[in-house]
């Protein structure tokens, strides 16, 4: 994984195809495709466009060039198409993305001077229900924000998902039957608001099998550890402020 990972960053900006990354260690396509979908929880092409979105993010808080000149620097030719699928996977659009840093650090004091964190959107229905808890390898002063996602990867909005002012339980009750998958990270306080916008190095978790949610079948409770981020997870794409804002509009 370290050889074909480090290859891929290397190889960013250009055209890869699946016999490509298998050929450069030497598997078969499909076994390369289980072995990296086992690792990493997406498929191959699937990590890859999720690392230019991310360099996307990148470029347009760190750089002055053009969206249009962004989407073709990650090979997204068309403007339209480029917008529509950042939109929908990071939550707003690249124009929006752009200019948010004052409103992070806005919401950071809004949620600091928060004093109940208690999530009134949540209603019980114990047959439903995904709880756990969630506790870290590192020590941090801050908040966790946690959610039930359509894709093992945290991109576009969470189908359920809160904050929590501190490490401990969680619950999401009356999830509607389907599959989820559950991941979490979290925010120190005093972070630098491009920090947020870039989340490349907070602390993360998640459940890698999928969470499956029926009318019959209890989901055991989860046991989730915050760690330093892993080189075989996927990248943060969701933009973590739209998350907070909308915490931040239910209270």
């Amino acid at each position: 994984m370290n050889a074909i990972l480090s290859y891929i960053q290397d190889h960013l900006y250009e055209p890869v195809t699946l016999a490509q990354l298998a050929n450069h260690i030497s598997y078969s396509r499909y076994h390369f495709a289980r072995m990296f979908k086992k690792a990493t929880g997406l498929s191959p092409l699937y990590y890859v466009a999720s690392l230019r979105l991310q360099k996307a993010k990148d470029l347009l808080l760190q750089t002055n060039l053009s969206v249009r000149d962004i989407g073709m620097e990650i090979g997204q030719q068309s403007l339209g198409t480029f917008t529509t699928r950042f939109t929908e996977r990071v939550g707003v659009t690249p124009v929006q993305f752009r200019h948010s840093m004052k409103q992070v650090d806005e919401q950071l004091q809004s949620l600091k001077q928060l004093e109940n964190w208690e999530d009134t959107s949540q209603w019980s229905n114990p047959s439903l229900k995904v709880e756990g808890v969630i506790d870290s390898t590192h020590e941090f002063k801050g908040f966790v924000l946690v959610g039930l996602f359509a894709k093992p990867i945290p991109e576009g909005l969470p189908l359920y998902g809160t904050l929590l002012s501190r490490l401990g339980p969680f619950s999401f009750t009356n999830v509607r039957p389907g599959i989820y998958y559950l991941l979490a990270t979290s925010i120190q306080w005093g972070m630098a608001a491009q920090d947020i916008l870039l989340p490349h190095s907070t602390l993360r978790a998640r459940v890698k099998q999928p969470i499956v949610i029926s009318n019959d079948h209890m989901v055991q409770p989860q046991r989730m550890t915050l760690h330093p981020p892993l080189i075989d997870e996927p990248p943060i794409i969701i933009s973590l402020p739209v998350l907070m804002n909308r915490f931040l509009q239910r209270k």
